[in-house]
């Protein structure tokens, strides 16, 4: 690779377009959704395509030699990673965008891959009003209703680790391995958000058994990772990018919670 980008620069140039992509997103949603079906049965609405204009448009603008990696262009999961790659999902958590329960858990994402590693994350919950974000290699960043904080794991609180899983593809695995791991409290929220709870400290670890993309993982893992997490498979061999397909096998993301002092 040549050419290191500056990440922290690289961030502030996207972030109005993460902004504008949100936007977009909740006009459409105020609108009235409809969905339509990929050929591999995953929904897709309107404010995937456009979000997804605003961001590529962007990312070419601010990066324009590196390659990107996106969930609407299947033409793009045909190219082999290269050392340094952008992924991209403009909006991750479909089906809870669907849902008329409101609680709003769809994000906006962007991460940089170099050397089969996220090393930078933007995502961005505009129904919620949270941006997470990394700035560098040391700092992660939460943006909320005007204010901003610095984010970090935190220590399994006293009475016991909280779980986040997955809203709507929670399956029997994770539940065997929470009850394994002697955990009893779960928040069951949908997207990328997941990574984020444990960046910000609300939550302490995230086990995923059921099928993902790289494009759904990356941003959120950037992020994790900067405050003081992991993202491991359940062997525990560091979890990477750049796969066959661009699909992800089962990982754990960890906050503050680690299954050997789990154990202790």
């Amino acid at each position: 690779m040549t050419d290191q980008p500056d990440h922290a620069r690289l961030v502030e140039r996207l972030l109005p377009a993460v902004h504008e992509a949100g936007a977009v997103i909740m006009r459409i949603h105020a609108d009235g959704v409809v969905a339509n079906r990929k050929a591999d049965g995953s929904p897709v609405t309107a404010a995937d395509q456009a979000a997804e204009d605003i961001l590529l448009a962007a990312l070419s603008s601010a990066a324009p030699g590196i390659t990107i990696i996106s969930e609407e262009n299947a033409t793009s999961h045909a190219i082999s990673a290269p050392d340094r790659f952008f992924l991209v999902d403009p909006l991750d958590g479909t089906k809870e965008f669907l849902r008329p329960d409101g609680q709003g858990a769809f994000t906006v994402n962007i991460a940089l891959i170099e050397r089969c590693r996220p090393v930078l994350g933007i995502v961005y919950a505009p129904a919620l009003g949270r941006l997470f974000h990394t700035c560098d290699g040391a700092t992660a960043l939460e943006v909320s209703a005007g204010a901003t904080r610095a984010l970090a794991v935190r220590p399994v609180p006293p009475e016991g680790a909280v779980a986040v899983a997955s809203h709507s593809h929670r399956d029997a695995a994770t539940d065997d391995w929470l009850a394994a791991h002697g955990i009893a409290e779960t928040i069951s929220i949908g997207s990328s958000l997941k990574f984020c709870l444990l960046a910000a400290g609300e939550a302490d670890v995230y086990p995923r058994f059921s099928p993902t993309m790289e494009w759904d993982t990356a941003a959120g893992d950037a992020v994790l990772r900067v405050a003081g997490g992991k993202v491991q498979t359940p062997a525990g061999d560091d979890f990477t990018y750049g796969k066959p397909d661009y699909r992800n096998g089962a990982f754990v993301a960890f906050g503050g919670f680690s299954p050997i002092t789990a154990s202790t």
